[in-house]
């Protein structure tokens, strides 16, 4: 009875803390300021004198072993390559729910993001190929200014609260989607390494079986998951990025149920949702953000790698997404987001030029660190474009959503 009486009292004595961190880690916004914590101690780390324990645990290599199979990877590598391959189940996850039930399953919702996230990634591509068309080394990073990173955009426009429309987010929360949707089939299209048959086989046999398992009404998780794993393995074998085992797990996972029960995919997106964006993507841009500046000068940030990356992001981003949106507009095509006055739209665009997880994911498979001389040089392009696409982006959606005055 007594330990019950403390138990009580220690509970409700935390309940301010605890209604603290809830209302923090409700709000839009905590993910991306997460991103940018995690990016700031790694930058300050890196260069400073415990700069060796930041490389130095990057590097620790770390193995798993059953029988013949063996895994052995540095960190980083398991940072990128496992964790991040959880990333990419639940944006599959919330591609596949968009598309059956969502913003993506009414043709007329999709036309003006799709054209939105078509221009946001054509149109970067060829900003970083002209400048950097005569490397053929540096030609390889073309991807990586096409990416836009979702949480910290969307956390950014959630600064600004109610003076910006739901129609407006909802706009960006669905060019973003396209365009992580384009980014896995860039990944799988261009970013692969050399095929090997028996892997690939037996992750198709893994892919059977969980069509199979989806067709015959498996309702339970855990199956899923176990397929899953040997999915990851098999794909991580087979010369593919091993993160794209994700997406297809994510796809082969039911939304709707044949009885009541609770769906499947919904219950997975709920549960992975916060591991992912307050533990698995912090982690990921400690590991990849922490760029080295020793050496550095004016001279390394006008390097071609660094200036097509921020051009590509910051100029490529806003000439694309909104010019596409304008002709789909203007071509009545699509209708402009209701309550959306086109001075938002253009810090919207703006925005999508943040591309930070996503383009320091691409940058890792273009540039591989240790073995590319512009491992480095991307990052600093992906954080200098990435910071004014989020300063310049809000300062002009906010002045474009302050309220006209009287008279």
């Amino acid at each position: 009875m007594y330990a019950r009486t403390i138990l009580k009292l220690l509970m409700e004595s935390q309940q301010p803390v605890r209604s603290l961190f809830t209302r923090f880690f409700q709000l839009e916004a905590a993910s991306g300021l997460l991103l940018i914590a995690a990016a700031v101690l790694a930058l300050l780390i890196n260069n400073s004198p415990l700069s060796y324990l930041y490389s130095g645990l990057l590097d620790v290599p770390v193995a798993v072993q059953v029988g013949a199979l063996n895994i052995a990877k540095p960190l980083l590598l398991w940072i990128n390559d496992g964790l991040m391959a959880l990333f990419f189940l639940l944006i599959g996850l919330e591609v596949k729910r968009e598309v059956v039930d969502g913003h993506l399953s009414k043709p007329s919702q999709i036309v003006l993001p799709a054209t939105a996230a078509i221009g946001g990634m054509v149109v970067p591509a060829l900003i970083y190929w002209f400048i950097n068309r005569h490397d053929p080394a540096a030609v390889a990073g073309w991807a990586i200014p096409t990416a836009t990173d979702i949480a910290f955009a969307l956390g950014v426009l959630a600064l600004l609260g109610k003076r910006v429309p739901v129609s407006l987010k909802l706009f960006l929360m669905t060019l973003a989607i396209i365009d992580d949707l384009g980014a896995i089939i860039v990944i799988a299209l261009f970013y692969s390494g050399t095929l090997s048959s028996l892997s690939l086989l037996l992750a198709a046999a893994c892919l059977v079986v969980l069509v199979a398992m989806n067709r015959l009404g498996v309702v339970k998780l855990g199956p899923y998951m176990v397929v899953g794993l040997i999915l990851w393995v098999c794909v991580l074998k087979s010369g593919v990025h091993a993160t794209l085992a994700g997406v297809a797990l994510a796809l082969c996972i039911p939304l709707r149920t044949r009885n009541a029960e609770t769906s499947p995919l919904l219950a997975l997106e709920h549960a992975l949702h916060p591991w992912v964006a307050y533990a698995i993507l912090p982690l990921f841009a400690f590991a990849n953000a922490g760029v080295s500046l020793a050496g550095m000068s004016v001279q390394s940030f006008t390097h071609p790698v660094p200036m097509g990356i921020t051009a590509g992001l910051l100029l490529g981003k806003t000439v694309g997404v909104f010019g596409l949106t304008w002709l789909a507009v203007k071509l009545r095509l699509a209708a402009l987001p209701a309550g959306a006055r086109w001075g938002q739209l253009l810090g919207v665009a703006i925005l999508c030029g943040i591309g930070f997880t996503m383009s320091l994911f691409v940058g890792s498979l273009a540039f591989v660190p240790g073995s590319s001389d512009y491992a480095g040089m991307d990052r600093m392009g992906i954080l200098t474009g990435s910071f004014f696409a989020a300063v310049i982006g809000y300062a002009v959606t906010a002045m474009a959503s302050r309220k006209p005055t009287a008279g």
